[in-house]
C-alpha cells in the first residue's frame, strides 16, 4: 500500500492519506521487462519515460518497491537501477544437464 503525505501550506502540519493502489499484472511485467532487456536505467525518472504514458509515477514506484523486495532489481549508490535477477537461458540449460554430485 502507498503512502501519500499531503502539507497544509504555512501551518507546519500534514496528514498523511493511505492510497490502497494495486498495480495491475500486465503493467508490472510490463516494467519488469523493460528493465530487464535494458539491464540498467540511471534514474527513476529515466525509466519512467521510457514506458509507456498510461503508467503513473506511483504506480511505478510500488511496482519498484516490489521488484526490490523480490531481489529482481538493486539501486546503486547514485540511485540507478540494476537489474540482478539469475534468468539466464544459457545458465538455465546448463543447471538442467549438469551431473548431481554427491
Amino acid at each position: 500500500m502507498s503512502k501519500v503525505v499531503l502539507h497544509k501550506r504555512g501551518s507546519g502540519k500534514h496528514n498523511s492519506v493511505a492510497i490502497s493502489h494495486m498495480p495491475r499484472l500486465d503493467t508490472i511485467k510490463m516494467v519488469e521487462d523493460t528493465i530487464s532487456e535494458k539491464k540498467e536505467f540511471s534514474s527513476k525518472n529515466r525509466l519512467w519515460r521510457t514506458l509507456p504514458k498510461q503508467v503513473q509515477y506511483p504506480t511505478l514506484l510500488t511496482i519498484l518497491n516490489y521488484l526490490e523486495k523480490s531481489n529482481k532489481i538493486m539501486y546503486d549508490k547514485k540511485g540507478a537501477i540494476l537489474w540482478i535477477f539469475a534468468d539466464n537461458p544459457k545458465l538455465k540449460k546448463m543447471h538442467r544437464e549438469s551431473t548431481v554430485l554427491r
